[in-house]
């Protein structure tokens, strides 16, 4: 080798090097660029969480949401059929919350359209062990088989017991205190019936007592949902008033921590909605009309995908 090649080989090599050192600088100063942004966005994400709801179920965390005007999804948008008489068929209520009744409607319709006793009241059952109540609130169960006084009576009782598994045993107050009267009775028998007549109309049902394994995040440890049918996620509500802003964004959130879980259920779904047995009327709007930037922004801000 001459050595002017020589020198040739020793200049490409240093010019080589030169664009080793440029890329790997360049290198550098994009994954610090990547690194940094990364950073801020957490940071800015850890900001907007109160410790108050960080590590908390779905419901507390929409609860602590300021949301836009209107909220992500106006409730105006959700589409309302109304399947029959509502609000005004029903005898003013007695002295049980209507929590108590939501919950009841709930879980007797789940039972009465194929789910088992202890699968419908799973979380009841939960919560009675936890106060050492297990043995009564099975002796209740047992006498839960359809829409009879008793059952509905028990069923209302047991719906008692959900405070000490969601909330802890702080809030319990004794099931057999609950003394529903006539009217609270027939209201309870009659929104579950129009629950079972709503579901022979959008269902059947394919998932009742959904959970999300797989979804959930430090922000959001635990929830579970209402009802799935094959193209719907539903939530049950026994309001009287019309879907507010909290209710459409539980659903979005049920819908996106779905899709992230290990449930492939959730993969088909189309529509999100809310059927209000009081009011006899189904909400609905299309996941096609939620805009991909709201969708984006409940991940990252609210759910805690980032």
């Amino acid at each position: 080798m001459t050595s002017m090649a020589v020198k040739i080989r020793r200049r490409e090599h240093r010019r080589q090097k030169r664009v080793e050192r440029v890329q790997a600088k360049r290198y550098r100063e994009e994954r610090e660029r990547r690194e940094r942004a990364q950073l801020e966005r957490a940071s800015r994400h850890i900001s907007l969480l109160s410790p108050k709801v960080v590590g908390c179920p779905v419901m507390r965390r929409v609860k602590s949401i300021k949301q836009p005007y209107g909220g992500y999804i106006p409730s105006r948008t959700l589409a309302a059929t109304v399947l029959g008489d509502g609000d005004e068929a029903l005898s003013p209520d007695g002295d049980v919350s209507a929590i108590l009744i939501g919950i009841a409607v709930d879980y007797l319709t789940r039972l009465l359209s194929g789910s088992s006793a202890e699968e419908s009241f799973d979380i009841s059952l939960r919560g009675a062990w936890i106060v050492g109540e297990a043995g009564y609130a099975s002796s209740l169960l047992s006498e839960v088989r359809g829409l009879d006084d008793v059952s509905v009576r028990n069923a209302i009782r047991l719906a008692g017991y959900d405070v000490c598994f969601r909330a802890g045993p702080r809030g319990y107050k004794p099931v057999e205190d609950i003394w529903p009267d006539e009217a609270t009775i027939g209201n309870v028998r009659t929104m579950v019936g129009r629950a079972l007549a709503f579901l022979e109309q959008y269902g059947p049902k394919t998932v009742d007592g959904f959970t999300f394994e797989g979804g959930y995040t430090d922000v959001i440890v635990a929830g579970d949902g209402d009802f799935l049918t094959e193209d719907t996620l539903w939530d049950f509500k026994v309001s009287k008033r019309r879907p507010t802003s909290q209710h459409t964004l539980q659903l979005l959130v049920y819908w996106r921590m779905g899709l992230h879980s290990v449930h492939p259920e959730f993969q088909p779904i189309k529509y999100l909605g809310i059927f209000n047995p009081r009011l006899n009327t189904a909400y609905r709007i299309p996941v096609a009309d939620i805009p991909q930037a709201v969708i984006d922004e409940v991940e990252q801000q609210v759910i805690g995908y980032w």
